[in-house]
């Protein structure tokens, strides 16, 4: 299963893009209508570099337009110190399997030729759950290929839409997210080795992906979702918790007051196709949706 992070959650949390407003190509931007409410439906990133800095034009207007901006999580209300301790009492609270117990012999030997061959000793994870050993690597690849969640489009939206002095609403909190880590860890050898797997050519994944949002081809980022979530046990499993129990835990959340306010709704890019994604899903609720 590729990676997905990248689309879905923030680099703090570890797991989709921006450069000036006049070098933009065109990422997609969706409004949703109905009964004469207009919303907003807004596929992002959540790690960039210096060049994305800076939402589109019309990125801005449907912000202003709205009333509400809704984010999967409002990384601005974290500190990087508060982010620590939540993370640290999650596992704790969890009863998580030290890493070289979660995994077999022969995994462990593959994490740890990845960790040697970057001058990091294994033994400084031994204690943390497999998890949160593989946001690690998710984070040192996006950090190799020049991506970082400073210039995250998510944290971009966040910033301007207070700026605008807009109501932020979170979809979830941070203790939700690395649950669902946790959830999609029970297949621990998978996850480590197929992500391990994954990172032989991270650089250009990343920048491919990256480069699809840039320019608005949904129908790359759609040919990333079906080789992302493959028919493997794991795929599987990572789709339904990932991506398809969220989206619709978020539709039903959102949709009493789409019905009455003008909601900028800004959530990963992967989370926005297919059969279970929020366009599908919000034109099955009777939403018009057109891209912009």
């Amino acid at each position: 299963m590729k990676q997905l992070l990248l689309f879905k959650l923030p680099l703090s949390l570890c797991f989709v893009l921006f450069f000036s407003a006049v070098s933009y190509a065109s990422p997609a931007l969706w409004s949703v209508e109905k009964n004469g409410v207009t919303s907003y439906l807004f596929g992002t990133v959540h790690v960039g570099d210096p060049s994305m800095k800076g939402l589109p034009e019309k990125v801005k207007s449907a912000i202003k337009k709205s009333q509400n901006t809704v984010v999967e999580i409002n990384v601005s209300a974290l500190s990087p110190l508060e982010i620590q301790h939540k993370t640290a009492a999650f596992i704790t609270s969890s009863n998580s399997r030290p890493l070289q117990k979660a995994l077999s012999k022969e995994v462990y030997q593959q994490l740890k030729s990845y960790f040697t061959k970057r001058n990091i000793n294994i033994v400084l994870f031994d204690n943390m759950p497999v998890w949160a050993v593989i946001l690690t690597v998710v984070q040192l690849e996006y950090q190799q290929a020049g991506f970082t969640d400073t210039y995250g489009i998510d944290k971009q939206v966040i910033t301007y839409a207070q700026k605008h002095n807009k109501h932020i609403q979170a979809l979830e909190l941070f203790e939700q997210q690395l649950e669902m880590f946790s959830q999609v860890a029970i297949l621990s050898d998978e996850m480590v080795s197929q992500t391990l797997a994954q990172m032989q050519d991270a650089n250009a994944f990343i920048t491919d992906m990256i480069n699809a949002w840039k320019t608005g081809d949904d129908s790359k980022l759609n040919k990333y979702y079906d080789l992302s979530f493959d028919d493997s046990k794991y795929a599987r499993l990572a789709e339904q918790i990932l991506v398809i129990e969220r989206n619709h835990a978020w539709v039903r959340t959102l949709l009493p007051e789409m019905q009455k306010k003008s909601h900028f709704i800004a959530v990963g890019a992967l989370h926005l196709p297919e059969k279970h994604g929020l366009i599908a899903l919000l034109k099955a609720q009777g939403f018009t949706v057109k891209r912009i």
